[in-house]
């Protein structure tokens, strides 16, 4: 039998890189012989999070899609062609069977090395699908996506494929562990900040202003506040608030909290429906509005609340943040209504589908190893 041989596409943010992480765990666990590489390029998080994760990472050029009519724009043509160019000399090296995207810069020339030489599968973690997997999606063997209604015509609703860290996690059974881990009160209502991966300075400066009155409240606080900027940690008397960039392990601080504060990108959201967590989102205020549509169904629910960017300031975290966290009826109420989609399942579904394809392809092929 050939080794199949998978191209997965999916760098800049975590919410582009954890679902294609996590189907890469779901395939290894299929056939632990396939073969895995991963495209990424060099201003991403994929330079940190792949390799940490024990996967081969391949760089290429970037092609950043201008918006607006620019110099960039000009040049676009030619940083394209010269991706595509690098991505198919990945594709030869590596015999590649089957390219998957998950969206974000790396995936046009991805999506276009591959059109008519191997199958693409295309899936849109957004409400929302991005330019390129709207591209993709024309040419691609098979298209999912994590809710309905992306704009991705066939496009087979499975959810987004989340670690197994999370998608197993046992919040009350390891929430002594994690907030030893952290550093956090063991007993206070903790209150878990986190703007993305790139964190958020509008939430970070908000809650930092309501520090005191969280304090006072007896809440405490576990707040990602994002590599690129700069943030000191207040010392107001009441339990601990903890600051850090940059949160390596997310099943710990979903374990340690009880409510988040934070962004509604689509991997967050599906986390947190997949750990029963309740939220307060504060959409990003730009962008085609996928945000908000991420966090529609939760909404609808009763298992998040959200709060306007430009709404969000000191006053909207004490009156509507605070009393979540010093209500535990609100909060139990609730994290029973959080509904995740197929997230638990949808790592196995996507990788089944991407082996399916890459086995009859492999098995076209000429002599394989």
């Amino acid at each position: 039998m050939k080794t199949v041989s998978v191209l997965i596409a999916g760098g800049g943010t975590a919410g582009h890189i954890e679902p294609a992480l996590a189907t890469a765990d779901a395939l290894r666990r299929l056939n632990p012989n396939i073969r895995i590489t991963a495209l990424g390029t060099a201003r991403g998080l994929e330079t940190t999070l792949i390799p940490e994760r024990g996967y081969e990472l391949v760089l290429v050029p970037a092609v950043p899609l201008p918006r607006k009519p620019s110099k960039d724009l000009l040049l676009l043509p030619f940083r394209l062609w010269k991706s595509i160019r690098a991505t198919r000399a990945i594709i030869e090296e590596r015999q590649v069977d089957v390219v998957v995207g998950f969206g974000g810069y790396v995936c046009l020339p991805a999506y276009l090395a591959a059109r008519r030489r191997v199958p693409v599968v295309v899936h849109e973690a957004n409400a929302r699908a991005g330019i390129a997997n709207k591209i993709g999606a024309r040419f691609a063997a098979a298209v999912v996506a994590a809710v309905p209604g992306s704009g991705l015509r066939s496009a087979k609703v499975i959810g987004i494929p989340v670690r197994r860290s999370i998608s197993i996690l046992d919040r009350a059974g390891l929430r002594a562990e994690a907030r030893k881990f952290f550093g956090l009160d063991p007993d206070a209502p903790t209150l878990l900040v986190y703007g993305g991966s790139q964190g958020a300075v509008r939430i970070n400066d908000s809650v930092l202003a309501a520090a005191p009155e969280l304090a006072a409240a007896g809440v405490g606080v576990l707040h990602a506040f994002g590599k690129k900027n700069s943030f000191e940690a207040p010392t107001n008397p009441g339990p601990a608030y903890v600051a850090v960039a940059y949160l390596d392990r997310m099943d710990m601080a979903y374990a340690a909290a009880d409510l988040t504060l934070g962004r509604s990108g689509a991997l967050t959201v599906a986390e947190l429906g997949a750990v029963g967590m309740p939220a307060v989102y504060v959409p990003l205020p730009h962008g085609n509005g996928e945000q908000r549509l991420n966090a529609s169904a939760q909404v609808a629910a009763g298992s998040a609340i959200i709060i306007d960017d430009a709404e969000l300031t000191r006053e909207s975290v004490v009156a509507q943040v605070l009393p979540l966290l010093t209500d535990p009826a609100k909060r139990e109420a609730m994290a029973a209504a959080a509904t995740a989609s197929p997230t638990g399942r949808a790592d196995a579904v996507l990788a089944t589908i991407v082996a399916n394809l890459g086995a009859e392809h492999a098995a076209g092929r000429g002599e394989g190893t």
